[in-house]
């Protein structure tokens, strides 16, 4: 069975730095669309950053020339640098992925359980 696990997030200061990992493992053939969204409490998910495999990387406005997600195909995971970090910022993030399986062969959507990402004025 296919993991997506997160990690990285925690409380920063206002203006500071967080750097999310997400480590997929399982029996993957290949990794497609890559990506982070948020949601914060009482609010719906949203888009933060997508990559796909072999693409340009994709940004929502709000964190356009803050935000920098990265992959790395051979270890199968994804990253998100995030700098300038504002309380509006305060979200629990998720690692999304979507995957094809050795056996059967077919695409799957996965996510991760999340991690916790509070900035404090």
């Amino acid at each position: 069975q296919v993991q997506l696990v997160e990690s990285g997030g925690g409380l920063v200061q206002a203006g500071g730095s967080l750097r999310l990992s997400c480590a997929v493992s399982g029996s993957i053939f290949r990794i497609n669309n890559m990506g982070w969204y948020r949601q914060a409490p009482g609010k719906q998910r949203e888009l933060v950053a997508t990559i796909p495999s072999g693409g340009s990387a994709n940004y929502a406005d709000f964190v356009k020339g803050r935000f920098t997600i990265s992959r790395d195909n051979a270890k199968n995971q994804v990253y998100l640098q995030m700098n300038s970090l504002q309380p509006e910022d305060t979200a629990v993030y998720y690692c999304r992925a979507d995957i094809v399986t050795y056996w059967p062969l077919k695409v799957d959507e996965h996510w991760g359980q999340g991690t916790q990402v509070t900035v404090s004025s």
